[in-house]
């Protein structure tokens, strides 16, 4: 049985200490947005209506910012947020990769590797929770990588902008598209720094994830502090 930490009243449902709620405005967003990005990929593959499945799938990457503003500015950040978030995210960015593949618009290596990372990091938190129970806080730079990925796949989804590619490689490195001299979705330029991002906080996620097994390991008795249920407290002054 846990120990279950005290935590003052005006702390629960911040960031560092999320509350057990699941009905929370936040957490519909969420929701809406996961709904909707079956929406895009279904008219996106089937050609229904590109620009009416680009909206959508604007509008869904949208709500990401949205509902973690409101669940921090109205206190209601809950534990099911947090591992409904990262969830969404990944299905609206494999959504967005497996649809441009699917019609030959970005080549599968994109899809590998996004989708490669995220199983890799995956894999590394069933690791890490073993001996640390506490799941570790989303980073900056994978919060940019998430907003690089998806701002370049609207972008390719959109078609244009078109530029000229860089030219530095011949032309046998189509499966590299914006570092030959063909002409490429400004998009594709967007999409590779979300790459850079996303291999850099696999790394990052890494570094912390041991760091987290090692003092879990030194410091035993942190791992048994209940934060499922913490003991809330009422820090007003007795009258």
């Amino acid at each position: 049985m846990g120990l279950r930490k005290k935590i003052k009243k005006d702390l629960i449902g911040t960031s560092e200490y999320p509350s057990n709620k699941i009905f929370t405005i936040s957490n519909a967003i969420t929701l809406a947005r996961l709904v909707l990005t079956g929406v895009f990929l279904y008219l996106f593959v089937t050609d229904t209506n590109r620009f009416v499945s680009l909206i959508i799938y604007a509008l869904a990457a949208s709500t990401d910012w949205l509902d973690g503003q409101i669940a921090r500015r109205t206190k209601t950040v809950s534990w099911l947020g947090k591992v409904m978030d990262p969830i969404v995210d990944r299905a609206l960015l494999f959504t967005g990769v497996l649809g441009l593949v699917l019609r030959g618009e970005l080549p599968i290596w994109v899809c590998v590797l996004v989708i490669g990372r995220d199983v890799y990091l995956a894999g590394g938190s069933i690791v890490v929770r073993r001996f640390h129970k506490r799941p570790i806080d989303v980073v900056l730079v994978g919060k940019a990588a998430t907003a690089l990925l998806l701002m370049g796949f609207c972008l390719l989804l959109l078609g244009f902008p078109v530029v000229d590619g860089l030219g530095v490689l011949p032309s046998a490195f189509a499966f590299l598209p914006g570092l030959t001299a063909a002409p490429v979705p400004v998009g594709m330029f967007v999409v590779y720094a979300g790459l850079v991002c996303s291999v850099i906080t696999a790394v990052v996620y890494t570094v912390k994830g041991a760091q987290a097994i090692k003092r879990a390991c030194d410091h035993p008795e942190e791992e048994e502090d209940d934060f499922l249920n913490p003991e809330v407290i009422d820090d007003a002054p007795a009258v």
